[in-house]
């Protein structure tokens, strides 16, 4: 039972500690592939730690966020790299400092996962389309 008169210990609450993804890895799995791909990594940290309506609401919010990046960065003719890559910093920050922090504030406190898995799954996504980008520009000239 939950004493109401003692601060709440969310580390006591844990259950058998499980691992999550940190907030250094959202950021960067957000900057070099896309937000979408941190939010990814916060959702499933969400639901290893039981928070399944936040882990939806934090996918949602990241698919909206995606499809206003795609416009805003597709606005101007020419394709401006920094534009996408300020997007990307923008929604590795609301994700890591944001979110993570605001649903798992004692997030420190969690042991890590190991990043490989979903770096090997994002470049698999990843790869095949910056080769098209790469071929369609080829073709182009």
């Amino acid at each position: 039972m939950i004493n109401i008169d003692e601060p709440y210990d969310e580390t006591e609450h844990m259950e058998e500690n499980p691992t999550i993804y940190s907030r250094k890895a959202i950021w960067g799995f957000s900057i070099l592939f896309s937000p979408i791909f941190g939010a990814v990594l916060l959702m499933e940290d969400l639901k290893d730690i039981g928070k399944k309506k936040a882990a939806n609401t934090v996918l949602i919010l990241s698919i909206v966020y995606t499809i206003v990046t795609y416009i805003i960065v597709n606005i101007p003719e020419e394709s401006i790299s920094a534009l996408t890559i300020g997007c990307n910093f923008v929604g590795g920050y609301a994700l890591s400092e944001h979110f993570f922090k605001l649903y798992i504030p004692q997030g420190e406190n969690y042991p890590k996962k190991k990043i490989w898995k979903p770096l090997i799954i994002s470049i698999i996504i990843t790869l095949p389309l910056v080769l098209a980008v790469i071929y369609s520009l080829n073709m182009e000239d």
